[in-house]
């Protein structure tokens, strides 16, 4: 049996859970970057999200964050803009959700971005699947 030559296993090599993310300062955007809303994970590191500026880009998830910070379908995030490519651009940062509302109170988010709910719109969905169903009454099923 061979001897153990490291210094721990998987546990060791995960890190403790980092709970200084709760008192964390608001980024603003500065020159160069932009607001947006991830719209899907492409995988790869990369996914497609709608800046505040109206156009769709394809982001990339940059090293430093890279299986540290989980992005999901909805989420907010800073991105950097490429000087040479402007349909790309560089994940910067990943705003908690309430960090997320407060920069749509201060008013850098405007209004009609949803912010809790993923891109897919489910409340819609769950309201418009109970017109699927058809109500019977007693006597409708006694003839049926």
């Amino acid at each position: 049996m061979p001897k153990n030559k490291g210094k721990g296993g998987k546990n060791r090599k995960r890190g403790k859970n980092e709970a200084d993310d709760e008192k964390r300062e608001l980024v603003f955007k500065e020159d160069g970057q932009e607001y947006a809303q991830v719209l899907r994970m492409l995988g790869n590191g990369r996914c497609e999200a709608m800046c505040i500026d109206g156009s769709k880009r394809l982001c990339h998830i940059r090293g430093k964050m890279h299986k540290k910070v989980w992005i999901a379908a909805g989420d907010i995030i800073l991105v950097g803009l490429r000087d040479y490519q402007d349909d790309k651009a560089d994940i910067i940062f990943k705003y908690m959700p309430d960090e997320a509302r407060l920069l749509k109170a201060y008013g850098e988010l405007p209004e009609n971005i949803r912010l809790n709910e993923g891109i897919g719109g489910l409340d819609e969905e769950d309201e418009g699947a109970a017109d699927d169903y058809i109500e019977f009454e007693d006597e409708d099923i006694d003839k049926i």
